[in-house]
C-alpha cells in the first residue's frame, strides 16, 4: 500500500500542511505514524478532500466528523481516489463510485440519471396519467424520488409513497422516506416509516441506528439505546452505531458502557 506524507498530500489537495495537521487534530480521520510522521493512504487522501470541500461549503465541523465517519465505515480500504468522486449538492452529500451513488451519512441509495430531467418527468405526470400508469413499477418511482430530493422535497415525498403504494415492503423507500420526514420533523411519520424499514429488511442495520437517532431527537432515551444496540447486532462493525451508543451512555452516567463502546468505535475507525 502506498503512503502519503503530510507535504505530499498538501500539495494534491493545494492546501497548507498545517491546515491538513488540524484536520487530523479536529478528529476527520486518524492516519498511521512512522517514525512520529504522519502516514496518509488513498482513502485518507478522500476523506480529507471531502472534508475540505465540506468545511469550504460552510458545513458545520461536527456534521462533517458524522459523514466522514460513515464514509470511513462504508468505503472499501483499498479504493482508489480516482475512482470516487464525492460532491455537496445544497442539502446532502452523495458518494459516486462509478456504478452507484449513495449518501453517507444516512445509507440512502442515488439512482444516476439527470435529476432536472427527471423533476420534469415527474411534474408531467397528472393525477390522471399516473392512474393510467398504476403498473409503473415501484422501483422507477423509487429511482425519480432520490433523484429529485435535492430539488425538490415534496415530490421526492409523493414518488416515494407511489412506490410504497405499489410496493409495501419496499425497505429502502421506507427508510429514505422517513429521513425526509425526519429532517422536517414529521417525528411520527419518520418513526413509522423506519420500523417499516426494519420490519421488510430485517438483517439491516441501518434502519435500527436511524431510529436510535430518531429517539435521542425525543429524548426518548432507554429506546434510543435500545435500536443502538439493535443496529450492532446486526452489523457489530457498524463504528458509527457504537459511537453514537457510547456517548449517549456518557451523557446517562453509564461510564463504563460508554467506555466500551467509545472504544470500539475507535478501534473500527481505526481499521479504515
Amino acid at each position: 500500500m502506498k503512503f502519503f506524507t503530510t507535504g505530499e498530500v498538501a500539495k494534491i489537495l493545494n492546501v497548507s500542511g498545517d491546515r491538513v495537521r488540524r484536520f487530523v487534530r479536529a478528529g476527520f480521520l486518524a492516519p498511521s505514524r512512522q517514525k512520529r510522521q504522519l502516514q496518509f493512504t488513498f482513502q485518507d487522501l478522500l476523506i480529507l478532500k471531502s472534508a475540505k470541500a465540506l468545511l469550504d461549503s460552510r458545513v458545520a465541523p461536527k456534521k462533517i466528523s458524522r459523514m466522514l465517519a460513515a464514509l470511513r465505515r462504508r468505503l472499501p480500504e483499498n479504493e482508489h481516489l480516482s475512482k470516487i468522486k464525492i460532491y455537496a449538492d445544497g442539502r446532502r452529500v452523495v458518494v459516486w463510485d462509478g456504478k452507484t451513488r449513495w449518501q453517507p451519512d444516512s445509507g440512502q441509495f442515488v439512482f444516476n440519471f439527470d435529476a432536472a430531467s427527471v423533476l420534469r418527468k415527474l411534474k408531467s405526470v397528472t393525477p390522471a396519467r399516473a392512474r393510467r400508469n398504476v403498473e409503473r413499477r415501484a422501483e422507477e418511482w423509487f429511482e425519480l424520488a432520490v433523484e429529485t430530493e435535492a430539488t425538490s422535497v415534496a415530490d421526492a415525498m409523493r414518488a416515494y409513497r407511489r412506490a410504497l403504494e405499489l410496493d409495501p415492503t419496499m425497505a429502502d423507500a421506507h427508510l429514505n422516506l422517513g429521513k425526509l420526514c425526519h429532517e422536517l420533523k414529521q417525528w411520527e411519520e419518520a418513526e413509522a416509516h423506519y420500523r417499516a424499514a426494519a420490519e421488510h429488511a430485517t438483517s439491516d442495520a441501518t434502519a435500527y441506528f436511524n431510529l436510535g437517532v430518531l429517539m435521542e431527537d425525543l429524548k426518548r432515551f432507554s429506546e434510543a439505546v435500545r435500536h443502538y444496540s439493535e443496529a450492532i447486532k446486526r452489523d457489530p462493525s457498524f463504528a458509527d452505531a457504537h459511537y453514537n451508543l457510547g456517548l449517549l451512555f456518557e451523557s446517562l452516567g453509564q461510564k463504563p458502557q460508554a467506555i466500551a463502546h467509545l472504544r470500539a468505535a475507535r478501534k473500527l475507525y481505526g481499521r479504515r
